[in-house]
């Protein structure tokens, strides 16, 4: 770390680290600086002025704090520390006149305005401008931009500050948008009109310091006072995110994230901003049982007690499904293994090996991709699977890391280099003699679940091992459901998988595992008991349903792919008569003879600690001991990519009329012929 040095901001003397900015400097003494055009995971624009700082022995002119390093500062008389006045005379006249040019076109939108109350311009115009304006010219109009189903624009409103082209440019990857023009003819635009393409694109909404970019799903609907604000944890993927769930009444308006420097810093994916408005429809909301063929609505009683006579003497199979908390899985496991029967939490096939953390999490967490200098991918595709971790690999890549992947090749939104595709290029790589140079390096290797759900998974887990243990690096386990690390600690699995759990079942209880392909009752098929939220696959071939919460309707403790526990909130309550999950467990298992012992979800989380106690330790990542596979023979079979349709990959995102638009968006997007001129 750089010597500190001496400053003097307002009177305060203070020691900062000379290569910070003057507004960060000012941040770190307590002051607030206003801003419109800097943010911190951001380049420098210096656009705006509105930071400006007078420096005292500098030119007779405030100086934008946002562009001026404390190393650029003289010092004063006789060695004496450089001097910022934040609140002079000079930078008072300053913000006026910058705030008096920012509205000379901003047009008096705010009643009817999607920012109206959380809007910089509107706080910032209260706090540092004036009361009257010297322009009475007619204000500019700017035209539309239409970037897709997701943002809505009113591009009069826009005061150039290019956050959201800076966004687009640097953190998500994609080259659509930029500025035109000088003077007052620049405004921002979208290059030849097209709509963003990028699984992060809803961040510019949180990014726009005034109303020019909004939530098209949202626009109109509430205003921020009136909503009921829950800090809680997204279940989308498994990067848990972390997220503040907006509701007004009982539903959910609308979903902003929330800084965390470990796992999302203040990104989170489009799907997990905008897939809201599958929580309110396809809902179960009742209990239903199939009679002749058709399901009839029932009572809890009545449910409870058919699924009891269903499966009591039976050989019972219980899956854990992907958006399932950590208690709803250890409820089950205790439910089922007392009745004799298997669970499995791995209903993609991944080969995930059991008891061993090490080769289902690995030992890397999320942060140290930031200061990694090479990265490794097996069989994933981050863009996909965890924009948000993507966002994060990219960041490494600006800063100079190498990236190579094994796999099928796709747009990751940075250069990388093409190992290959096939088990062939990966045995090639762990077995070769990499160079000290190399095992300097500060690596992480990251294996995703394409790579691990075929036959060999295992064996490609082991290379991948190997690779990581050959060229001293980290390994991290890039996992598709946000459930799957929870119900691996916690033991919800079965020797042999997903076929060994069901094989011979005559009962499964389905507990949100709605990818799984469960043979007909025409085929004699088992008699499958399904407890979940939406009206899915899973549902559409239940003999019994019982409804459940959705992740947003109970509290619950959520594994992220590094091994990071983290408690979920209840935002709102689920609809009509379903039930928390781990309510509907706790019923049933006194409806089977076999009460489990709590009555509370505090209970439940006691007996859960006792068994898994690191789970105790929440919002920290916990030390994996490094346990390599012993390596064996890998397939001759191409990688494939975990999740084909992002937009569409659970159930919840399934009933979402706004990802079904996105998701056809993509498909013609990626069919669209390129002309050949």
């Amino acid at each position: 770390m750089a010597d500190l040095r001496k400053i003097i901001i307002d009177g305060a003397e203070v020691e900062v680290d000379p290569n910070l900015t003057l507004i960060q400097a000012c941040e770190q003494a307590g002051i607030e600086i206003p801003r419109f055009c800097y943010h911190e995971r951001l380049s420098i624009a210096g656009n705006c002025r509105m930071c400006l700082v007078e420096v005292v022995g500098g030119p007779p002119k405030p100086a934008a704090s946002c562009a001026m390093q404390v190393k650029d500062m003289r010092p004063g008389p006789e060695g004496a520390p450089p001097v910022i006045k934040t609140n002079s005379p000079m930078v008072k006249k300053a913000r006026e006149g910058v705030m008096e040019f920012l509205l000379i076109n901003h047009p008096l939108d705010c009643p009817i305005c999607d920012q109206g109350g959380e809007c910089d311009l509107q706080d910032q115009a209260m706090a540092y401008g004036v009361d009257f304006s010297r322009y009475r010219e007619p204000k500019r109009a700017a035209t539309e931009l239409n970037l897709g189903p997701l943002v809505e624009t009113h591009m009069t409103r826009c005061i150039s500050c290019t956050r959201c082209v800076r966004f687009t440019t640097e953190v998500a990857g994609i080259t659509q948008m930029g500025q035109t023009g000088r003077g007052e003819d620049s405004e921002i635009a979208s290059y030849l009109n097209e709509t963003l393409d990028s699984n992060l694109q809803g961040n510019i909404i949180d990014l726009c310091p005034v109303g020019a970019l909004v939530s098209k799903p949202y626009a109109f609907t509430a205003r921020p006072w009136e909503l009921t604000k829950t800090e809680t944890i997204d279940v989308m993927d498994a990067v848990g995110s972390n997220i503040r769930v907006d509701t007004k009444g009982r539903e959910v308006m609308r979903i902003l994230p929330r800084n965390h420097d470990g796992v999302n810093e203040e990104w989170i994916s489009d799907k997990t901003r905008f897939v809201w408005d599958g929580l309110r429809r396809q809902r179960l909301d009742t209990p239903y049982i199939r009679e002749n063929g058709r399901l009839r609505k029932a009572g809890w009683d009545e449910a409870l007690t058919a699924a009891a006579a269903a499966m009591k003497g039976k050989k019972v199979a219980g899956l854990v499904g992907d958006l399932v908390s950590t208690e709803a899985a250890f409820a089950l496991k205790s439910l089922i293994e007392g009745l004799g029967g298997t669970v499995e939490c791995r209903t993609d096939g991944a080969r995930l090996p059991i008891g061993n953390r090490y080769g289902y999490v690995g030992n890397a967490t999320i942060a140290d991709l930031d200061n990694a200098e090479m990265i490794q991918i097996i069989g994933a595709n981050p863009a996909i699977e965890a924009p948000v971790l993507n966002a994060r690999i990219r960041k490494a890549w600006v800063k100079g890391a190498q990236v190579a992947l094994i796999g099928e090749a796709c747009d990751l939104t940075y250069e990388y280099t093409h190992v290959g595709t096939d088990r062939a290029a990966l045995e090639g790589l762990s077995g070769a003699n990499i160079t000290d140079e190399t095992k300097a390096k500060n690596t992480v290797v990251i294996v995703g679940q394409g790579a691990l759900s075929e036959a060999d998974g295992e064996a490609v887990l082991a290379h991948a091992m190997k690779l990581a243990e050959n060229s001293n690096s980290k390994l991290m386990v890039l996992h598709t459901a946000a459930s799957r690390v929870g119900a691996m600690d916690v033991g919800a699995v079965t020797e042999g998988g997903l076929m060994a759990a069901i094989e011979g079942a005559q009962v499964i209880y389905n507990m949100g595992a709605d990818e799984v392909e469960i043979a007909s009752a025409a085929e004699g098929g088992p008699f499958v008991i399904y407890q979940g939220s939406h009206g899915d696959r899973g549902a559409n071939r239940a003999d019994i349903i019982l409804p459940g919460a959705a992740y947003t309707e109970e509290h619950g403790l959520f594994v992220n792919t590094e091994g990071r526990p983290q408690l979920a909130f209840r935002a709102g309550f689920p609809p009509g008569e379903a039930k928390e999950n781990w309510a509907i467990l706790r019923a049933l298992s006194a409806q089977l003879g076999a009460k489990q012992p709590w009555d509370t979800l505090a209970g439940l989380r006691r007996a859960l600690i006792a068994a898994v106690p690191h789970l105790a330790k929440v919002d920290e990542v916990p030390e994996n001991e490094v346990t390599p596979i012993a390596p064996r023979d890998m397939g001759k079979a191409t990688f494939r990519p975990a999740i084909r349709e992002f937009y569409l990959s659970n159930p919840i995102a399934r009933a979402s009329v706004v990802m079904g638009e996105c998701a056809s968006l993509a498909k013609a997007r990626a069919q669209s012929p390129m002309a050949a001129e």
